[in-house]
């Protein structure tokens, strides 16, 4: 089996405000709801994830451990990552490249438009605009290239799933 990545966006989250920091906003109901239907599409697809990686911030989090649950990935797995939040897609780059070569299938959860804008250079294919809240896109690495091998055109884009289509 050759190796699988799936780039989340966080999903709906409380609105910017000047009473606290972006980065501490949290996942609204609605929110929780789109990670667990999201999550479970994501467990239907019957690919066993043996990485997740996700911004610190708690909506990203959030939406990590509900996708977590619905996949039955070890929560305490998760890896928090400090450049998924605010380190451009050279982040997420590093963070696909820094994998153990056992592991088969990754799981990267973060933001716009960071999370966009590296799907597109992993693939060289738009997807239209912006990932929706909640969405995600999966993709499949190249055959014969080892995790520190995948940068610009390396993957192939197999699909991507929104809150909208499971609605």
């Amino acid at each position: 089996m050759g190796k699988t990545i799936f780039l989340v966006r966080h999903a709906k989250a409380e609105e910017g405000s000047f009473h606290f920091a972006d980065f501490q906003r949290e996942l609204i109901s609605a929110g929780i709801m789109q990670s667990a239907r999201m999550g479970k599409k994501l467990a239907d697809l019957g690919i066993p994830i043996e990485a997740f990686r996700t911004s610190p911030a708690p909506r990203a989090a959030e939406t990590a451990r509900i996708f977590a649950e619905q996949i039955q990935f070890p929560v305490e797995q998760i890896v928090p990552i400090q450049g998924l939040y605010d380190g451009g897609p050279r982040a997420y780059l590093a963070a696909i490249n820094e994998l153990p070569e056992d592991v088969k299938a990754v799981a990267i959860f973060g933001h716009n438009p960071d999370i966009t804008f590296f799907g597109e250079y992993l693939t060289k294919q738009a997807n239209g605009g912006s990932m929706d809240k909640g969405s995600f896109v999966h993709l499949k690495v190249l055959p014969s290239l080892s995790w520190a091998e995948v940068g610009s055109k390396t993957c192939e884009f197999v699909a991507y799933h929104t809150p909208k289509q499971s609605d």
